[in-house]
């Protein structure tokens, strides 16, 4: 009976596969490009009662004291996927308009999509890195958003902000171009927020589950100009951030703690080094991406190996890529864990 009652587009859509929606055993996790680092909070939860502030100042406030704008510019949601989730339900027809993306690239975009009907220009990746601004627009067609992870995630390729900004400029009055900083922490010269000083149809997408460690606590930010929020800030829930979610948010984005997570970056960056280091010299490897974020993607020479390291309990994230199913996403985590992935790397073939 509910199926006949399901719209054909949510009957035919292919849920998202998360990290974490196997169910795995292991003792090493390098597959979600979550932080190895945790850290304890104060909670104060003795007015649970009352509704939460809608847009939490204080939690506000720190985030744009973090990211040197003004609140205006500043949506706090439900972890960057909420703030996909909102461009479209605000900007997109249903049935009518299209976003583009480029492939691959992270999968909650065409998902969002796909749930709210909206159709998808999928592009290739190799386009947007090193097609010409004119050709990419051209390719774009009539999609009101354009998606840029930068860093992408799976591959870590970064698209200079120059071009981003030649990008919004060609598509001035016809589409948004968000651009997608979840990973943005571990290369923080390459964020396109400078450039919403200039443009009014850039949107920057950021999230507290990578640099700052917080996964776990979904919590995200949604950056633009006021004029382009106005419009998302009608669409957004009433009540989108929980009390609890908002007092660690705070802690999280003082000056102390930032300064920490800062500290963190640097070692997961020198560790993202060394493993990239191993990687280049294990016959098990075949070609290694050389790209930014939490995490290192490679390909393998037999795909066997990955249900080796399995079995030892290092659980890392396969991936098909450009046509080949050998491909590995490998987190960047602490000493210990990277270990693990050196013996696993050494193991005799």
């Amino acid at each position: 009976m509910s199926e006949s009652l399901l719209p054909k587009n949510i009957a035919e859509l292919k849920a998202y596969s998360s990290a974490k929606s196997e169910k795995l055993t292991g003792t090493t996790w390098l597959n979600a490009n979550e932080s190895p680092y945790a850290k304890e909070f104060q909670l104060n939860l003795n007015n649970l009662n009352r509704y939460p502030e809608p847009q939490p100042e204080n939690v506000i406030k720190a985030y744009c004291n973090y990211s040197q704008l003004n609140p205006e510019q500043v949506l706090m949601t439900r972890g960057a996927d909420e703030g996909i989730e909102l461009l479209m339900r605000t900007y997109c027809e249903s049935g009518k308009d299209s976003i583009a993306i480029f492939t691959p690239t992270y999968g909650m975009y065409k998902v969002s999509a796909d749930t709210q009907n909206i159709a998808i220009n999928e592009l290739d990746q190799s386009l947007l890195l090193d097609g010409e601004v004119c050709e990419i627009t051209q390719s774009v067609g009539n999609a009101k958003l354009v998606f840029v992870c930068n860093p992408n995630n799976p591959t870590g390729s970064l698209t200079p902000v120059s071009k981003i900004a030649a990008l919004a400029k060609s598509l001035e009055g016809k589409a948004i171009v968000v651009v997608d900083e979840a990973y943005i922490e571990f290369c923080p010269e390459q964020s396109a927020v400078s450039l919403l000083q200039d443009f009014d149809n850039i949107a920057v997408l950021r999230t507290l589950s990578k640099a700052f460690a917080l996964a776990g606590l979904r919590t995200g930010f949604l950056l633009a100009n006021a004029d382009l929020l106005v419009a998302v800030r009608k669409v957004i829930a009433p009540y989108p951030v929980s009390t609890a979610v908002a007092l660690i948010a705070e802690q999280a984005l003082s000056s102390d703690s930032v300064t920490q997570m800062r500290r963190q970056v640097a070692i997961l960056n020198g560790n993202k080094t060394r493993l990239k280091t191993l990687l280049s010299e294990s016959s098990k490897v075949t070609q290694v991406l050389s790209g930014e974020g939490n995490f290192v993607t490679l390909q393998l020479r037999n795909k066997c190996d990955i249900d080796v390291a399995m079995r030892t309990g290092t659980i890392m994230r396969p991936f098909t890529l450009f046509g080949e199913d050998n491909w590995l996403r490998i987190s960047i985590g602490n000493e210990q864990e990277l270990e693990q992935v050196k013996l696993w790397l050494e193991q005799p073939e």
